[in-house]
């Protein structure tokens, strides 16, 4: 695989005079780990499935083990420069498949556990992964039987390993059962073949608007610096307990429930299943401090403290992305939780750009979505890019130590000019303390409990039922979720449509569940503009209202 992150090599000189790239990958940060603090826990991987476990690593056990599976990575042929693509929940497994990757300078591309056989084929494919990687079972569903049909469909895969199993391309045959640490040509498979700092380490795909998702490139040293400028800010550090039940295939997940544990050489507490009960137990067994998450999560976190006078006296820190804070949750974690609530804002392609600060006044998470990072810059201007006054909304432009490397195989889609400003697609405004508050998304994207819905790719889908003439789907709120899809109708003549209709045929095309828009509209004709094109923020604003 030739990977084009462009943007990287314009950004080093600076990074490093500024002191935010400091030159060092994941396997720097382990060894420091494994020689300072060999026996502290490292990673406590919880999970609530049928066939559950905990298992738990110490730093020296962990490093064993990712040495362990970066040799049977090589032994089934992964070299420097492969994609390895996996879909697992947030097992152990999926941590120490990373470290594992890093040793030998291939590339981790996690997918979501939700994406079934339309966005796995894509994400596979477009990658050329030679390694797939996912579970026999989770949560109820074969995704060892939906692996092996789609493999005809996978070029690129030689081989797809299968957590949970006990055949011979079984996760535990293949890569963590034999000691392959041992063998004679161990050392020079885990040493010859070391990524650099700016050497793709992580490859994760954004759902887009234009029908595809974008593969978002990051190396070491994009993650790092945020990771460490995020961490600076929260008072984090080794004492910590981090626990991280927002989904690891998600960058909130990867950058801050497994590689920030390693940087800080704390202790991180995995969580495959969210159920907000369990999470109070895990709380208090494990001595957790800090988490998160996006704003379902917090919601019912809170609710369950207040039912049930279960207290978490050690969660000092709840960062919540994804969606405003609604005023009345923080006051209320606030005060059954006893936790500081951070509001933050960020991207697959950056990070967290912005959050508030622990020293803040607790109205700064529900007014606004905090202030830059070090690092990282902001500004908001008009569609002509001319800056805007202090307060008024305008594209958000960020240009960020974090940055991306680009997207893959689609560099004139990377939306940086040559100053190194990246057009995030949002609108926002700046207040005069530097604080932003994101006001809107020009990218035509529903986010729907911090997971991104690709519109275009279900109106598009929508559009083949012979029931449909028009289509649009738009956001409608969600106390819980922030965001639900909602599909407007158009029928044809003597034509109708029920959800139930609707529902069956998104199933048909394979599309992941939490896709389905969960509302169906019917209308006789869209609002729109002189020139056909639909109006949605009308529609938006009828749903709203209560009007449809």
């Amino acid at each position: 695989m030739e990977f084009d992150a462009v943007l990287l090599p314009g950004r080093r000189a600076e990074s490093i005079a500024q002191g935010h790239w400091q030159d060092r990958t994941i396997n720097d940060y382990l060894q420091a780990c494994v020689e300072q603090h060999p026996d502290k826990p490292a990673l406590t991987a919880i999970s609530l499935d049928a066939a559950g476990e905990t298992r738990r690593f110490s730093y020296r056990e962990m490093a064993q083990m990712a040495d362990r599976l970066a040799v049977g990575l090589h032994r089934l042929g992964v070299r420097q420069g492969d994609v390895v693509a996996m879909q697992l929940p947030n097992w152990w497994q999926f941590t120490l498949l990373y470290l594992a990757c890093s040793r030998i300078g291939a590339v981790l591309n996690p997918m979501m556990h939700i994406f079934r056989e339309r966005e796995l084929t894509f994400m596979v494919n477009h990658a050329e992964a030679k390694l797939l990687v996912v579970p026999k079972s989770f949560r109820g569903f074969d995704y060892e039987a939906m692996a092996m049909a789609l493999k005809p469909e996978l070029p690129t895969v030689t081989q797809i390993v299968v957590v949970g199993s006990t055949a011979a391309h079984g996760f535990e045959a293949l890569l963590s059962g034999p000691a392959w640490e041992n063998d004679a040509d161990a050392a020079a498979i885990l040493s010859q073949h070391r990524p650099g700092p700016d050497d793709v380490t992580q490859l994760l795909y954004t759902s887009g608007t234009t029908g595809e998702p974008k593969g978002v490139q990051h190396s070491a040293n994009t993650v790092t610096s945020n990771i460490v400028a995020y961490a600076d800010r929260l008072h984090l550090g080794a004492d910590d307990v981090v626990l991280m039940a927002s989904p690891m295939a998600h960058q909130t997940g990867f950058m801050y429930g497994l590689v920030m544990p390693i940087l800080l050489q704390a202790h991180a507490v995995l969580q495959d299943i969210w159920d907000p009960k369990k999470a109070i137990d895990i709380i208090n067994q494990e001595g957790v401090t800090f988490t998160m998450a996006s704003t379902p999560f917090l919601t019912d976190l809170t609710r369950t403290v207040l039912e049930t006078g279960q207290q978490v006296p050690t969660l000092n820190t709840f960062v919540c992305a994804g969606a405003p804070i609604p005023g009345p949750l923080v006051e209320q974690a606030r005060q059954g939780l006893g936790t500081k609530i951070i509001s933050a804002w960020g991207m697959t392609e950056n990070g967290a750009v912005t959050t508030t600060l622990p020293e803040d006044d607790d109205s700064l998470s529900v007014t606004t979505d905090g202030q830059p990072l070090p690092g990282v810059q902001v500004k908001v201007v008009d569609f002509d890019d001319s800056e805007m006054p202090t307060g008024e909304i305008g594209k958000l432009l960020v240009r960020s130590c974090s940055n991306f490397g680009g997207y893959l195989k689609r560099p004139h889609l990377n939306a940086t000019d040559d100053s190194g400003w990246f057009d995030t697609g949002d609108l926002a405004r700046v207040d005069a303390n530097g604080y932003i508050r994101i006001s809107g998304r020009s990218k035509d994207v529903i986010i729907r409990g911090g997971e991104n819905i690709p519109v275009f790719e279900i109106e598009s889908m929508l559009y083949k039922h012979p029931a449909v003439s028009q289509v649009a789907v738009v956001a409608y709120a969600d106390e819980r979720m922030g965001e639900r899809a909602c599909a407007v109708v158009v029928p044809k003549e003597g034509a109708s449509l029920s959800k139930e209709e609707m529902v069956a045929f998104m199933q048909q095309q394979r599309v992941a569940n939490q896709y389905i828009p969960e509302r169906l509209v019917l209308l006789a004709a869209m609002p729109a503009t002189p020139s056909g094109k639909v109006q949605k923020f009308k529609l938006r604003d009828m749903l709203r209202d209560g009007q449809i």
